[in-house]
């Protein structure tokens, strides 16, 4: 992996209306990323990393990148800035791993420095293949973390952290470097199947949503549905804010009713996506879960592939391989290091908060005040903390009214853990009633740091720490952001609250406690603490004095001089003087005015007198966490600067010797290091937390590996530069161990005031300055030590472009306890003062205190805060020492010449007249610029120490007329006109003119302002307003004065510096202001601090030092003017001194060879203080403009080599590339030194360097670098694609290459339309090179075109910056890359050469094998998947290469480039919007780099460039195989697109618009296209892939584009890949249209070797001096009918060893206008290029894709038993109406039912049911193919590939209700389950668990072709599966012939045959009982019912007979009575 970090550049030109906006492209080989594009920016920082895909090839040293900087336009094409060309030949060797190029300058078309400049870093991770995975040992393997073991089966053991990805140690993962800034980014996430979800008879769908855009994918049934579908989210954001965005995947019901249709639910965080390898997770898979209810398992599995492709990101290949069930789920899952993921609470404790600022305005309180309430203003805030992580938030309660609330409250966030989130974000929120809530501060807890997998240490025994759960504090969290002042506007700085950017100042803090809890869920989210927790925590709240000092030595590089200006120190609040909650400190400086240093800059005049500040805070004692933090910052800076020496000494090719020296040293000093400077125990420390503990452990594991590790090195190691890998991983595990995320110290910040209003600030960490008693080490690194801070504006758009003031500062922080130890640090006497103004007004020419306005008589600096010498007392411990006495301050006093060599006095001489009258002087006759009366030219005096150069004169360089005059008309009250004419009119009133007089400083001479004496004598100074400007002499214009008065303070009791931390408070208080009137807001913190006592420090001793900065070239520097370079010069600041060197005129690589003395610099402070931390030089490179101000190209810094005595080695400095930075990105590099010498009597200087000319010091002898005779050779072979200059073409132009100050120029092109190649190609050059490397310049080359009347335009240029790669030994015979195998062909005689195919024999058996046999199984035989090539691989057919990128990316064919390379033309600035910036063309050449010798008697080396190919055009027929399409954009609004091919090649294009393929994003075109050119004319092959739409415009998806020339010309042989055999029929013909052994002998003569010869009937060749025979190449081979004869079999074995491009499909990436950036998909397809001159091609390949054949699916259902009785019948009898419903998956509209079988009482179903289901089958892919239309409206059927399976289902019929559902099995036709003999032996067991394994192997039913048995068919309950029933089938697979020959209906229709399906026999009991009366009398009335038939009929009967009898009775009775015996 190549990654290329593109920090920032600098200096980029402007255009004509604003700035550019630009976007950076980085190519590699043939691989394009771009950056987002940064809106108006000349000085953009990009801080982006694009990674590019080496393809598993080690770079070599001549790889390099091409890096473009283009201005973006919305609109058209990008427009083109400036390129740089880097080599990446220190990567290649492995000496190091990343390559830093600052500063590099950007170079134009033709090779000119522009005078930008571009800085980035590039890293390299060599491919596995090329180094051993040794180094990265330490940081751990493949071992499971956190202490797990492996899983049981044992999967887990082998498993290495490169394949399981999802083994993610906390901690070790890299932090994105992004820019912040919006920026486009592409979210791919592929869905692509399902296993295990919960619920029966279910139809899922999957929500994906990112970004509040949500895609779902199509509908499925089962419980394990195959999608196969993949989204596209195209968002542009900042990265920070899409990094706390969230991937949520939802897996729906469709079928079920939405209340309860979501089944579970996975979320990820982009940011963990985005830090994986390659940004990407492949196919995982990810437990689904309940959202909501925590306890509940794993609701099924998802199995998902996501990527997040940031700017020049390459999508990773996805190999689509069959997905098989024995995909382990477990080792695959989506889980951190092998834990699993559980539920866990994190309790977060928020006790209090301090601090925190007003947010509010006091309306409400000023209306209080007025009605007599108490002003409150510093708690006007309402806080509360808001929570959040992964997506959940929570909040405290709100407080009002409190600056200093308390919660104590707990917030329990339910998480999954461990987390795919790492931050959880804490910010404070000020609450508002009515608008939206504001945020006071945000900060963020990163889990990687407060938490350990326990898999970062690992011992050699195996045995890895324990890690432990995210644990933190108790402890103080601060908050930093805008500006504490409040004010009503609206914020500028709102977002540094929200944690974007750098916080400029503290805004309070927050104690929080962390700890996280695994079981149990907590019952509230948010709950009040208890008292004992509130008890607790009160002990981490001891506080500590500490003291602060700093003491100011300059302030320098002020852009203007503008209002006086002070420095504010302040650490937390303490030290803030603008706030009123503080006690008054000694926390800033005197006022000073600017002055100017004589060349650019301003600085602060202090002298001899320093101003200090001391500052007294109360903080908790976290000395163990800062001491600790400080010894291994101070370990790894140690290593580092160790490291980065050894560096530059392997870059500048050290000797071994030297190397070793280095290494030894550094390894000596890190052994020290670990073993001297121990971590501090934690015994008895105060403050201790859990984490504390756990950290340490973590510590001293880490470091006892790393000192195991160097101890073995340095016993072991043999190669100095492999160790420096090793040595890399070290630093970085200290620098991950360096941070300390309880660090609750507050940062010291530092703010430059001018007036009164904050301008710049710089934050210095507390424990940089931090005095420890520990030990040495343990002191920060700048505590008590002299540093340069270069202070920024908040927020600074411009990154740093400009810098505010540098200052030194000396500062020392440590516990009051040991503020005695700060003495030996102090320099210098420290003094302190009261100090106040006394002020008058002049009034009727008196002087007095009457006209003094709002002033009092006496008050502090300010003029605002009223004082008396009485209020004054010193504070405790101190004592006055001596009265008040008048102390004029002389820093506050600007004189206009102060600081200047030349001066201009300017006098305004003043006339006046009526309208029409003569002219007169005016009341005023001489003013200032302003009407302010001044002294008349003759009273002005000369000042003492100046001279005039000339009288005055007037000034005719302005707007007047001849004699000086400027008019203008007055208007009353008014005494002067408002504006001026240089004409003058008759309603004129008022002239004035200038007069000017210029005066020269005497060298040496004292000035009035060097004087202390000068000025007036009683110490008053005037001002002619009431304002800053003061100066020393009365004017007679002033009206106003003031002096000062001091009185001197000593300690009391204790002497030493250390007293001045007792300055607390202030000296008085003025009481009686409170009461004459309430002050403003303003005023009352202005009091209290503006009486705070002034101290100082006083130097005794001065010394005057002599500096010497060797500026000798630059490289690289960004163009800023329109001719694509820039005039660069240098200008040079040490201190308050600056000088500039001249400028070099249209250059981008400038050679100053100039050396800049500064004879007297005058540095207070002890020598020896100074030499161990001496001043930074300041380089600053400007272009210089005619018109305009000088823009700025970059800055960079030199440390000087101090030199004290004339004793030490005065060996000369060494030269030193520096890199200069632009807005903080690198704009170039500065050769540069600078040696600083002590002047004094016992030292000699150096003899000065040598001049050129009168006034320039070149660079001496010794440190200049030195040079030797040098030839370069150039093959100018031709201009490509020039375009159009200033609107006309580039028609006739020529080259000039320029190296070293030599230049050379081609002949000119006569017609670049007709032969762009130049007629002469080879020139010659003879320089003088620098012997090193390193101090080479560059080779520009700059094309001019040729036009009328003598124009000669530069039309591009481009800069060779790196020439190694050209270096070559002449006397190596190096023919071989002067000529190429076609081109020597083309020479050439043209002969017939067709390939002589042998009659057609065997035609029969060649079209039975067409069938078995084509394209696609060699394509898919060389891709590995077997089982689509199923016959090819066993007949010994050939495969091909498949080259996952594309050719001229493939390592070993150098690019193609072998001939010649192709540089890039660029142009600089540019004119209009006409013309693209962009690389304007191309010149195709090469370089031959030698030593000569220095006699010229010697005979020169041989020429390099003999013997070159003919450069006339060619005519050429190309053929475009074009494969298929992978993972294309979507362009419709399904997701999908209908893609084809269009393709272009000079003006002739193909468009195969109906051969469209709809709604796919993976399209198999197999398609070829065959075009005749003219190469080199139409070199560009242009293949683009557009959307077809019916209506609109069809959209372009992307595009790739191939360079035919350089694959005609190149070497390797890739116009026609070689195969891998010689056939002569068959699927792999020849297709060359030359014999292999006609290549071989054009080959032979290509390397100047012997032909080759052929013996024993070809079976043997000689070539080379080697005996080749074809039994060694065809041993254990196939030999097949379609061979070629034996000798020219030979002749291709032997050629395909010569290292030639083989028979090949390579991998193009599509890219697009829209997204340039951004990938758009890939394209398969390679290219074949025959020219007509040497005769016809052999026949093509025939890719066309394969066609589906027609299989159908016969399911014969027979019966089934145990199923289950879902109804209960009238009669009480459990029975069901049982049916049988069948489908395939993906053809749900042929759904086949059986016929119902009524009444099964005991669960038993007969059929004999046949279904029938056709389907479209694709053998050798083992998927069926599916085309339907997705919607009723849809124009086109969309083609799915499905894999084949069955899915049946049991049903009980219900005729009034819905039927109910009693089980389904899903059986998948490839690996079939093998089905039960008999019904007993069918249980649930049979099927495949998510434990256990099936039984026994499945089969595939398309190898069986039929099978019976029985299956089990389940349902869900609760999670669980329980059987439904059994079923009994026969599947067969028939294909079309067969179906005829043995035809088969469905169900039992005819022909019923094969077999014949009776009519099942079903009992009696099975009908419907609403057709069938009878039988439903008979089996269930009757059956139910017939005793009580019985029974009833009796019953009646017995009725009757009694009703007959009671009927009957009375009659016979009377019967009887009458006739008794009758």
């Amino acid at each position: 992996m190549l990654r290329v970090a593109l920090e920032s550049a600098a200096g980029l030109p402007k255009k004509k209306l604003g700035s550019p906006d630009p976007i950076t492209s980085v190519l590699f080989k043939d691989q394009k990323k771009k950056t987002r594009s940064i809106n108006n920016e000349v000085n953009p920082v990009w801080n982006e990393t694009l990674e590019f895909d080496v393809k598993g090839v080690p770079l070599d040293s001549s790889s390099y990148i091409d890096v473009i900087v283009k201005d973006f336009e919305t609109l058209g094409k990008d427009k083109f800035i400036g390129s740089v060309k880097v080599s990446l030949k220190d990567l290649a060797g492995g000496q190091v791993k990343s390559l830093p190029v600052k500063n590099s300058p950007l170079l134009d078309e033709s090779g000119k420095n522009i005078g930008a400049t571009i800085s980035m870093v590039i890293g390299y991770d060599p491919p596995v293949s090329s180094v051993s995975n040794a180094p990265d040992q330490p940081d751990g393997g493949g071992h499971t973390a956190g202490g797990e073991v492996g899983d049981a089966d044992g999967t887990d053991a082998g498993v290495t952290s490169a394949e399981s990805g999802q083994r993610l140690k906390i901690g070790s993962r890299k932090p994105h470097s992004l820019a912040n800034k919006p920026q486009d980014f592409q979210i791919r996430v592929r869905v692509i199947e399902g296993r295990q979800l919960s619920g029966n008879n279910i139809r899922p769908v999957v929500k994906v949503h990112v970004c509040a855009e949500t895609h779902r994918t199509r509908i499925k049934k089962g419980n394990n549905p195959y999608f196969d579908e993949i989204f596209f989210f195209n968002v542009n954001m900042l990265p920070s804010d899409l990094f706390d965005e969230q991937i949520s995947f939802r897996v729906y019901n469709a079928s079920s009713f939405r209340a309860d249709s979501l089944m579970g639910e996975f979320k990820i965080d982009v940011s963990y996506i985005y830090e994986e390898a390659a940004h990407c997770l492949m196919k995982k898979w990810v437990l689904l879960s309940d959202p909501d209810d925590s306890s509940s398992g794993a609701k099924g599995y998802l199995k998902v592939s996501m990527f997040v492709l940031g700017t020049g990101d390459e999508a990773p290949v996805e190999k689509k391989e069959q997905d098989n069930d024995k995909d382990d789920v477990e080792s695959n899952l989506l889980l951190p290091a092998g834990v699993a993921l559980r539920w866990v609470t994190l309790n977060v404790k928020v006790f209090r908060a301090e601090d925190i600022p007003q947010m509010d305005d006091s309306i409400s309180q000023t209306l209080k005040e007025v009605f007599g309430g108490q002003e409150n203003k510093k708690n006007l805030v309402d806080p509360f903390v808001e929570v959040s992580f992964a997506g959940k938030k929570l909040s405290t309660q709100i407080i009002e009214k409190n600056a200093n609330p308390e919660w104590n409250q707990q917030l329990n966030l339910q998480v999954k853990f461990p987390s795919m989130c790492d931050r959880i974000k804490l910010t404070v929120f000020d609450w508002d009633r009515l608008s939206g809530n504001d945020a006071v501060g945000t900060t963020y807890l990163d889990l990687t740091k407060i938490a350990s997998s326990g898999g970062e240490v690992e011992g050699e025994t195996g045995e890895s720490e324990m890690g432990f759960l995210p644990t933190f504090g108790p402890c103080y969290i601060n908050l930093y952001g805008s500006l504490r002042e409040f004010t009503n506007l609206s914020d500028p700085y709102e977002e540094l609250n929200l944690g974007k950017g750098e916080g400029a100042a503290y805004r309070g803090r927050i104690l929080i406690e962390l700890s996280t809890k695994l079981d149990g869920k907590a019952e509230k989210s948010v709950e009040d603490l208890s008292s004992d927790d509130v008890l607790v925590v009160q002990k981490y709240q001891r506080r500590r004095k500490l003291c602060l000092c700093a003491v100011f030595h300059s302030a320098t590089m002020i852009q203007e001089p503008g209002e006086p200006i002070q420095f504010e120190v302040s650490i937390g609040n303490y030290g803030n003087k603008m706030d009123s909650t503080c006690k008054p400190l000694a926390s800033s400086t005197q006022y000073s005015c600017a002055m100017f240093d004589g060349n650019n800059y301003y600085y602060l005049p202090w002298g001899d007198t320093k101003p200090v500040v001391a500052i007294t805070s109360f903080w908790e004692d976290i000395s163990h966490r800062l001491d600790s933090l400080n010894i291994l910052l101070y370990i790894s800076e140690r290593l580092q600067t160790n490291l980065t020496l050894l560096k530059t000494e392997i870059q500048s090719k050290a000797s071994d010797t030297r190397l070793v020296e280095i290494w030894m040293r550094l390894i000596n000093h890190l052994l020290e290091d670990l073993s001297s400077c121990k971590i501090p125990d934690l015994e008895g420390k105060p403050n201790l937390t859990a984490l504390d503990i756990q950290i340490k452990k973590l510590r001293d594991g880490c470091l006892k590996n790393i000192m195991d590790g160097a101890r073995l090195l340095f016993e072991e190691a043999t190669d100095v530069q492999k160790c420096v890998s090793i040595i890399e991983s070290w630093l970085n595990k200290l620098n991950q161990l360096a941070e300390e995320p309880q660090n609750s110290m507050p940062d010291v910040i530092i703010w430059m005031l001018r007036g009164e209003k904050r301008v710049a600030y710089a934050r210095v960490p507390a424990h940089h300055v931090l005095y420890s008693t520990h030990s040495q080490q343990a002191c920060g690194r700048d505590c008590g030590k002299t540093q340069s801070i270069f202070m920024q504006w908040p927020m600074d758009k411009n990154k740093g472009l400009k810098i505010p003031v540098q200052i030194r500062v000396n500062m020392w922080l440590g516990l009051a306890a040991d503020e005695k130890k700060f003495n030996p640090f102090a320099e210098g006497t420290f003094n302190v003062f009261a100090e106040l103004y006394e002020n008058q007004a002049q009034v009727l020419g008196k002087w007095g205190t009457t006209g003094l306005m709002n002033r009092s008589k006496f008050s502090d600096v300010t003029g605002k805060v009223k004082l008396k010498q009485e209020y004054f007392l010193p504070p405790v411990g101190w004592e006055w020492e001596g009265e008040w006495k008048v102390d004029p301050e002389r820093s506050l006093l600007a004189e206009a010449d102060a600081g200047h060599t030349e001066f201009l006095d300017e006098v305004y001489e003043n006339e006046s007249r009526f309208p029409g009258g003569e002219w007169k002087p005016a009341a005023e006759a001489y003013t200032d610029v302003n009407g302010e009366k001044v002294q008349s030219p003759a009273e002005v005096q000369c000042p003492a120490g100046w001279q005039w150069q000339e009288n005055w004169t007037f000034d005719v360089n302005r707007a007047v007329d001849e004699k000086g005059w400027e008019y203008g008309v007055t208007v009353p009250p008014d005494n002067k006109p408002k504006s001026w004419v240089p004409a003058e009119k008759m309603y004129h009133v008022h002239r004035r003119r200038r007069m000017i007089r210029p005066r020269k400083k005497t060298p040496g001479a004292k000035t009035a302002a060097d004087k202390k004496d000068d000025g007036d004598p009683e110490g008053w100074e005037y001002s002619s307003l009431i304002g800053w400007k003061f100066h020393r002499e009365q004017r007679s214009s002033d009206t106003f004065r003031r002096r000062r008065w001091r009185r001197k303070m000593s300690p009391a009791d204790r002497l030493g510096a250390s007293a001045i931390f007792r300055l607390e408070g202030a000296l008085g208080v003025d009481t009686e202001s409170k009461g004459e009137e309430k002050t403003s807001k303003a005023d009352s913190s202005v009091q209290l601090g503006g009486n705070a006592p002034t101290a100082s420090c006083t130097f005794d001793r001065l010394y005057t030092y002599h500096l010497r900065v060797h500026v000798f070239q630059a490289r690289n520097l960004p163009a800023l003017d329109k001719d694509s370079f820039s005039d660069p010069y240098v200008h040079v600041s040490f201190l308050h001194q600056s000088q500039t060197t001249e400028t070099i005129k249209s250059t981008l690589n400038p050679t100053w060879d100039q050396t800049l003395i500064f004879p007297n610099l005058e540095i207070y402070g002890d020598p020896q203080t100074l030499a161990q931390n001496p001043p930074l030089v300041l380089l600053e490179i400007f272009d210089s403009d005619q018109v305009g101000k000088d823009e700025m190209l970059g800055r960079c810094s030199c440390v000087p080599v101090v030199k004290l005595k004339s004793s030490m080695d005065c060996g000369s400095v060494k030269l030193q590339w520096e890199c200069v930075m632009n807005r903080r990105v690198s704009a170039g590099e500065l050769l540069v030194a600078a040696e600083l010498f002590l002047k004094g009597s016992d030292v000699e200087l150096p003899i000065a360097p040598p001049k050129r000319g009168d006034a320039l010091y070149m660079v001496p002898q010794g440190v200049r670098p030195v040079v030797q005779l040098t030839a370069i050779e150039v093959l100018a072979w031709g201009l490509r694609n020039m375009k159009t200059y200033q609107l006309a073409p580039v028609t006739s132009p020529s080259l000039v290459v320029e190296c070293g100050g030599e230049r050379v120029q081609t002949a000119v092109i006569k017609n670049i339309k007709k032969s762009p190649n130049f007629p002469g190609n080879v020139l010659m050059l003879k320089v003088f090179l620098p012997k090193e490397e390193m101090y080479a310049p560059p080779i520009v080359l700059k094309v001019i075109d040729h036009r009328p009347f003598g124009r000669k335009p530069v039309v591009g240029q481009c800069v060779i910056t790196h020439l190694e790669e050209f270096r070559c030994d002449p006397y190596v015979t190096t023919a071989e890359v002067a000529l190429s195998s076609k081109v020597a062909l083309m020479a050439a005689a043209p002969r017939d050469l067709h390939v002589n195919i042998e009659d057609g024999r065997e035609t029969l058996l060649e079209a039975q094998e067409k069938e078995t046999v084509d394209w696609w199984s060699k394509f898919y035989a060389s891709i590995g998947e077997r089982n689509k090539c199923r016959p090819y691989l066993e007949k010994g057919y050939d495969t091909l290469e498949v080259y996952d990128s594309e050719l001229e990316n493939v390592k070993e064919f150098m690019g193609l480039s072998d001939f010649c390379k192709t540089f890039r033309l660029h142009r600089g600035k540019c004119d209009g919007d006409d013309e693209d910036p962009d690389v304007v063309g191309e010149f195709k050449g090469s370089f031959k780099i030698y030593l000569l010798p220095d006699d010229p008697g010697v005979t020169p080396p041989p020429q390099q460039f003999i013997e070159l190919p003919d450069s006339g055009p060619q005519e050429c027929v190309v053929k475009i195989y074009v494969v298929q399409g992978v993972d294309l954009q979507p362009k419709d609004n399904n997701g999908k697109c209908d893609p084809y091919i269009k393709i272009s090649l000079g003006r002739k294009s193909i468009d195969d618009r109906d051969g469209y393929i709809p709604n796919t994003l993976c399209p198999v075109f197999g398609r070829l296209f065959e075009m005749t050119c003219f190469l080199p004319q139409d070199k560009d092959l242009k293949i683009a892939i557009y959307d077809f739409d019916l209506l609109s415009r069809d959209e372009k998806v992307g595009e790739t584009v191939i360079d035919l020339e350089n694959r005609l010309l190149s070497y390797f042989g890739s116009y026609c890949g070689l195969p891998q055999t010689y056939c002569i029929s068959g699927a792999n013909q020849w297709r060359d249209q030359l014999r292999p052994s006609q290549i071989l002998q054009h080959h032979a003569r290509l390397k100047g070797l012997s032909p080759p010869r052929s013996e024993d009937n070809g079976n043997t060749l000689t070539f080379a001096g080697r005996l080749y025979c074809l039994s060694d190449f065809e041993a254990n081979k196939e030999l097949h009918q379609h061979l070629g004869p034996a000798s020219e079999r030979i002749a291709l074995h032997v050629l395909r060893s010569q290292g030639l491009v083989p028979e090949h499909v390579e991998t193009r990436t599509l890219y697009s206008s829209f997204q340039p950036t951004l990938p758009q998909g890939r394209l398969q397809m390679w290219v074949d290029i025959f020219p007509k001159s040497l005769g016809p091609p052999g026949p093509p390949f025939d890719i066309s894709p394969r066609k589906a054949k027609k299989y159908f699916l016969r399911v014969i259902v027979w019966n089934t038993t145990d199923v289950v009785l879902d109804e209960t019948s009238v009669t009480g009898e459990r029975m069901s109406d049982v049916y049988v419903k069948g489908w395939m998956p993906g053809m749900e509209e042929d759904k086949q039912k059986t016929d119902v079988h009524y009444r099964s009482l005991d669960g038993d179903g007969n059929f004999n049911w046949r279904f029938v289901f056709g389907f479209e089958y694709l053998p050798a892919e083992q998927l069926c193919l599916v085309s339907k239309k997705e919607h009723f409206w849809s124009l086109d059927k969309t083609e799915l590939r499905i894999p084949p399976k069955l899915n049946i289902q049991i049903w009980d019929n219900d005729k009034f209700s819905l039927d109910d559902y009693l089980g389904a099995i899903e059986l998948d036709l490839h690996r079939l389950i093998n089905p039960a003999k008999a019904s007993e032996k069918c249980s649930l067991a049979m099927l495949p668990d998510e434990t256990s394994p099936p039984k026994s192997e499945p089969k595939s039913l398309f190898e069986q072709k039929s099978v019976r048995g029985w299956w089990p068919c389940y349902m869900e309950t609760n999670g669980k599966r329980e059987l439904g029933g059994k079923i009994e089938l026969t599947l067969e697979i028939v294909n079309e012939k067969e179906v005829d020959e043995r035809p088969a209906g469905k169900g039992r229709d005819e022909p019923n045959m094969n077999p014949k399906l009776d009519p099942p026999k079903r009992p009696e009991t099975s009908f419907f009982w609403f057709t069938n009366p009878c039988k439903t009398c008979k089996f269930i009335v009757w059956r139910k019912f017939k005793w009580l038939f019985i029974g009833f009929i009796v019953l009646s009967l017995v009725l009757l007979f009694i009703g007959i009898l009671l009927y009957s009775l009375p009659n016979y009775i009377s019967m009887k009575i009458v006739k008794p015996f009758q």
